[in-house]
Parts: C-alpha cells; sequence; structure tokens
C-alpha cells in the first residue's frame, strides 16, 4: 500500500511539473483605427495605429499589393507595442473584399504571423498568429482610414 502512495505521489508531481511547463498563452483582443501614409511611387503604404485591448500601438507597412477577383490582397508588416514595455513584429497577408456598391471600401481580414526573432520586453519569446476584420476606404488617396477588431490567442 505504501509503494501505491509513493508512486501516486511521483504521478502527481510530475503532473504538475508538466504543467508548470505548459506554453505561457497571452489573449490578444482589441480594435485598432488605423491610418494610410503613402510615401511616393515605389514606396510601401505606411500604416498607424491606435489600438484599445491588448496592445496600445501599431506601425506597418504595405509591401505588396495584388488585384484579385473580389478585390484586393496585401503583404504587410507591422510592429506592435504593448504599454508595460513588450513589443513583437508581424508578417502578413490583408485580403480586401470589395463591398458591393460602395467603389473604394473594402472589408479587410488580416492573418498576423508574430516573427519570434523580433520579440522583446514582456512579449519576449511569444510566437503564433492571431487575426484581424474591419473596413477600410481607400477612396481618397490623401486620407486612407480603417476600423478593425484584432483577436486570438499567441504563446511562447
Amino acid at each position: 500500500m505504501k509503494l501505491n502512495s509513493f508512486s501516486g505521489a511521483i504521478m502527481a508531481l510530475a503532473m504538475s511539473s508538466t504543467a508548470a511547463m505548459a506554453a505561457d498563452c497571452f489573449q490578444m483582443g482589441g480594435v485598432a483605427i488605423p491610418n494610410f501614409f503613402g510615401e511616393g511611387e515605389g514606396q510601401p503604404m505606411i500604416i498607424s495605429a491606435v489600438l484599445t485591448g491588448a496592445v496600445q500601438n501599431a506601425a506597418g507597412k504595405i509591401t505588396a499589393t495584388r488585384e484579385t477577383e473580389t478585390g484586393l490582397e496585401m503583404d504587410m508588416e507591422h510592429y506592435f507595442g504593448r504599454a508595460d514595455g513588450g513589443a513583437f513584429r508581424t508578417k502578413d497577408l490583408g485580403i480586401l473584399t470589395a463591398v458591393p456598391g460602395k467603389p473604394g471600401r473594402f472589408m479587410i481580414e488580416i492573418t498576423y504571423d508574430i516573427q519570434p526573432d523580433v520579440t522583446r520586453g514582456t512579449m519576449k519569446g511569444y510566437s503564433g498568429q492571431f487575426n484581424s476584420y474591419g473596413l477600410v476606404d481607400l477612396r481618397d488617396k490623401d486620407n486612407l482610414v480603417g476600423l478593425v477588431r484584432y483577436q486570438g490567442e499567441i504563446c511562447r
């Protein structure tokens, strides 16, 4: 009977150690209000945004744009920051679907892939992906704006 108690204690200790080694995950969620700035012909489009939620600011760029049957695809990069000093960079794909009857306006979905080698502070070592969706208005090249909701979970 004592052997069973001892082996039960060892099993419980092993299970608690495994739980302690489980991934440290962080819930991503909030809203972003992006602004877009053209830097001239042949230059990436720059993105600047104030965010609420898990991260407080973002900057980025659109590095390539392709027309599709339903709208546009964009290759993007973002740099996200938190008030506690944590930061990370993502490489992204944006899918823009034209809103019928509303020229220059698109529904947008973005998949953000964290680049683990570019994380720091409280976000050091996090990886994974999260998503956003929303609307962008690309009619006025001097006043491109949008509104997106981001969500997901990233872990280290």
